[in-house]
């Protein structure tokens, strides 16, 4: 990995420079870099976003699964929901065609009735339902790139959709994953 970018979740690895090659080599580069603008605390751009711009990189035009939204999570304590609608306004103006979803994890469980109550961003995106789901990413206003990869990235690159823990029997993450093989049939589930 270069000196360019740090990695929360564990020892850097080849995969973690992949991840950040392919998108800088996409439009989530430009994006990301906006979200940095908006001063968010401690903020990721996860989900979809992130790996479905992999997944099309790796299988191509075979794999249907685009960018649907940008899923940005942050956390303070202190926020309300006004900061996410400040964010998501600020993001649309600057990308009107684009779909932002910004959430303050903190205020989680709050606004979703019967969820855990967060205490911190990562500890929002490791409870996301699918570990290729669960990959934060960010830059910050010199450039520099930071991941959050609880899970590592080895079922990202595999094109593996696999429950995160907390997910293993839920009908959400089985659903999902039901689409994403539609979408995309070079992916598999986790045995």
């Amino acid at each position: 990995m270069d000196n360019n970018s740090t990695d929360n979740s564990q020892q850097p690895t080849a995969n973690s420079q992949r991840l950040i090659d392919i998108l800088k080599n996409s439009s989530v580069s430009e994006i990301l870099s906006v979200i940095a603008t908006v001063n968010l605390p401690n903020w990721y751009l996860a989900g979809g976003a992130v790996r479905n711009t992999v997944w099309s990189s790796i299988f191509g035009e075979v794999c249907g699964l685009g960018i649907k939204d940008f899923d940005i999570a942050f956390f303070d304590a202190e926020g309300d929901r006004s900061q996410e609608l400040v964010a998501k306004t600020a993001l649309t103006e600057k990308f009107p065609d684009l779909l932002f979803d910004v959430k303050n994890q903190a205020s989680f469980a709050r606004w979703r009735s019967g969820r855990q109550t967060y205490t911190s961003t990562e500890d929002g995106i490791t409870n996301w339902l699918h570990t290729a789901t669960a990959t934060g990413v960010r830059v910050d206003l010199q450039g520099q790139w930071e991941l959050f990869t609880p899970y590592g990235l080895d079922d990202l690159f595999g094109g593996i959709i696999r429950p995160t823990p907390t997910h293993i029997n839920n009908p959400d993450a089985r659903d999902k994953a039901i689409t994403f093989l539609q979408k995309c049939p070079c992916l598999r589930q986790a045995e």
